[in-house]
């Protein structure tokens, strides 16, 4: 199939392109570039991005790196089955946030490898998913990148995983530890949430600030392989100032109401 209609940063309109140019990580950085490849989920890709885009068996990571090695096998310690797996993996990544300053705009930290992402604790949701794909990669689970958009309310975009288990990719939200399925217990995948309102409001709990159905009215795929790291740039950065603007804003809980800051909508 040719994807090319359906692939790139400008996918979910020229506000989010916009949001996506400016975005904090470095130019040239392995998070720009899986921008760049992200194919949209809709009814022309669909059956496409379910049944050929991604493989479902996935190359040993093993020997990747001994310290992500190490953290994918104490985070899926004891879990026999890949669900489980996929689940152990969704709650450390979740805990990722855990102890990080928010208001520390001057030590915010995004991009650099899945391990540094790690040791410095993140809440930042684009670097938390791919180290959650590549934990579940590592655990010998496929998995792949998701970017939700709610394409009704400015700078309210998400980064989640699909991983591959049962037989069927299904969403798993790496920074919240939602893992969403059918009410019979199988894989529910973002194409699946992105037209059932109700499956996505099924998952609701307090701490899933992301798990609403709005999240979904727009969604991209991009493949992310652990073992092809040397292909990549993984260079760190800090804030620049587009984003500082938007998170001082967030940070005052938007006086006057959630808007675009810089025009973006008038592109």
């Amino acid at each position: 199939m040719d994807l090319s209609t359906y692939t790139g940063a400008g996918q979910f309109g020229r506000a989010w392109q916009c949001v996506l140019d400016n975005d904090p990580h470095a130019p040239g950085s392995v998070d720009r570039a899986l921008f760049e490849r992200m194919v949209r989920i809709c009814a022309e890709t669909a059956d496409y991005l379910y049944r050929a885009y991604a493989p479902t068996e996935v190359q040993d990571a093993s020997d990747v790196s001994v310290e992500l090695t190490r953290h994918a096998r104490e985070a899926a310690c004891g879990c026999d089955t890949p669900e489980d797996r996929v689940a152990a993996v969704a709650r450390f990544t979740a805990g990722l946030a855990v102890g990080v300053d928010e208001g520390d705009l001057d030590g915010m930290l995004v991009g650099g490898t899945e391990e540094q992402i790690i040791a410095r604790g993140s809440d930042w949701c684009v670097d938390v998913a791919r180290v959650a794909c590549a934990l579940c990669q590592v655990v010998g689970v496929p998995a792949r990148l998701v970017y939700l958009c709610n394409t009704g309310q400015a700078y309210s975009g998400h980064a989640i995983i699909e991983a591959h288990r049962q037989g069927a990719w299904g969403a798993v939200d790496s920074s919240t530890g939602v893992v969403y399925r059918r009410a019979d217990g199988t894989p529910a995948t973002t194409w699946e949430l992105m037209s059932d309102a109700a499956l996505v409001d099924a998952h609701r709990a307090p701490h899933a600030a992301y798990t609403h159905p709005a999240q979904f009215r727009a969604a991209a795929v991009s493949n992310y392989f652990v073992w092809e790291r040397p292909r990549y740039d993984y260079t760190v950065s800090g804030l620049n100032d587009y984003y500082r603007s938007i998170l001082e804003m967030s940070n005052r809980r938007w006086p006057g109401g959630l808007r675009w800051l810089h025009g973006e909508d008038r592109l």
